[in-house]
């Protein structure tokens, strides 16, 4: 039985019971996607350490190159991840007939999102001038950024299958796919990057077609997988073509701009405030990224619950079982402060020794320690926060949270940590801790009005609301066991 799919607990039975089988779907379902998280952020390192180890200059141009292509990526991600939630209501509805269709019309939307991210990753010139880049670091980024592009669509090809892979409840699937990418990643590194098996040395260009090369095996590996294997015998990607359907098109668009556009403005503020302390000089700079690299890395336990909850959510709704989301919405923030309590108290007990083991100089040591203590605080509202949203695009609600998430990070935690940080407005200029504060304050904003969303929200997508329309009434055991 698909982990999503777990039968529906019985009203009758005990909250408790209910609730903690609720949290072991969520489990099965979240594990694979955190291994899957995991996977992708070790190719990042391993990028890192390889073109380190060729020149000051490659990994600069490397570091660069992935700044821009980053935040492009993740804001078509999120673009495409509406697929997830839309897929999942329709296998808990009964619908399996609109599965295909949905997944098809994510794939053309790929085929767009692909096209705009190679004429931008190609013509990046007139950024690497803004930048002031010396000739050879510049020339570098543009030929890794020149390499990278051709894997675009097999990246983009991956993230449009996920949504029909996770929305029918098989998250092991990606991770499976994202593991064989990393695996290959770091041999083809190797080859390329240094000159192996009678291939130039390209350093961090090398490191581009390192990564193309492995996505793009991983993503014919995949469609491989989806055509030959019994268990998607009911969803044959070339039995089941659907020409473009603009209706559809639209829908998804409608639900997955405003997720791409919410991932984008967070991970686009984490940039800018990146530019805005490196005037204060790289032992700041180093302190603060240290720290935030260790966030990042405890985040990946709460996104992928989060991932997960917004399947079940979504699966559950279109199932016509509105209690057991309701239950599964609110009972996971529980879970979410507790795993949010546990990383606060692990960052206050182990800063020093977290900052030992990225750093042996005692002053980036000592900056990194600062603001550990004030990520201990930030976690709270941060697991917090994407624990509500998670939920909410299960209801397929991402408007709304995303004019929240813009509101409270760059109209509210933003300004507030630049003031703190560089002006005596508030109070005497605090450094990089003021940033931490502001992004502590942004933080807790999304998640209390993301929490007052989610708790107002909920009763109308249950009434069939604008994102839930009314279809054919289903059995909810019946969908499940088909």
């Amino acid at each position: 039985m698909d982990e999503t799919h777990q039968p529906i607990p019985q009203s009758r039975q005990p909250l408790m019971h209910r609730t903690l089988a609720e949290w072991k779907t969520l489990a099965l379902l979240g594990g694979p996607i955190l291994v899957a998280q995991l996977a992708q952020m070790a190719n990042g390192v391993i990028d890192t350490v390889m073109a380190g180890h060729a020149s000051a200059e490659d990994l600069a141009a490397v570091g660069i190159g992935s700044s821009l292509w980053m935040p492009l990526f993740l804001l078509f991600m999120g673009l495409l991840g509406a697929l997830q939630p839309i897929i999942s209501g329709y296998r808990g509805e009964g619908a399996v007939s609109r599965i295909m269709p949905a997944t098809w019309q994510g794939l053309y939307i790929a085929v767009g999102a692909a096209v705009i991210m190679i004429l931008l990753l190609t013509h990046v010139h007139p950024v690497l001038a803004l930048l002031n880049l010396d000739p050879a670091t510049a020339r570098i980024t543009q030929g890794y950024l020149d390499a990278f592009a051709w894997g675009v669509p097999a990246m983009l090809l991956m993230t449009a299958l996920r949504g029909l892979t996770d929305g029918l409840g098989h998250t092991q699937v990606i991770m499976a796919f994202s593991l064989l990418s990393t695996l290959l990643n770091l041999p083809l590194n190797y080859i390329f990057i240094y000159g192996k098996l009678g291939l130039p040395a390209m350093g961090g260009v090398g490191c581009g077609w390192a990564t193309a090369l492995s996505n793009g095996v991983a993503a014919i590996a995949l469609l491989i997988y989806l055509n030959r294997s019994p268990r998607y015998r009911r969803f044959h990607l070339l039995g089941d073509w659907s020409r473009p359907d603009l209706t559809n098109i639209r829908y998804i668009l409608r639900i997955g701009v405003p997720i791409g556009f919410t991932i984008f403005v967070e991970a686009s503020l984490f940039s800018v405030i990146a530019l805005f302390l490196a005037p204060l000089g790289p032992v700041v700079v180093a302190g603060h990224q240290i720290a935030l690299n260790v966030v990042s890395l405890l985040f990946m336990l709460p996104l992928s619950l989060g991932m997960a909850l917004t399947l079940r959510v979504s699966f559950l709704i279109g199932a016509r079982a509105p209690d057991t989301a309701r239950l599964i919405s609110r009972s996971s923030l529980l879970l979410a402060s507790a795993i949010a309590l546990v990383f606060a108290s692990l960052l206050f007990l182990a800063t020093d020794a977290i900052a030992r083991l990225y750093t042996g100089d005692t002053e980036v040591q000592a900056v990194t320690v600062s603001l550990l203590l004030y990520a201990a605080v930030f976690q709270i509202a941060d697991v917090i926060q994407v624990t509500c949203i998670s939920a909410l695009r299960g209801y397929k609600d991402t408007r709304i949270p995303m004019m929240i998430m813009l509101f409270s990070f760059w109209g509210l935690g933003l300004p507030l940590g630049y003031a703190l940080t560089f002006t005596d407005w508030l109070v005497p200029a605090m450094g990089a801790a003021g940033f931490w504060i502001g992004l502590t304050g942004g933080l807790t904003s999304a998640s209390l009005l993301l929490g007052t969303r989610l708790f107002l929200f909920a009763p109308a997508a249950e009434a069939g609301g604008p994102f839930n329309p009314p279809s054919p009434p289903s059995e909810p055991q019946s969908a499940i066991s088909a």
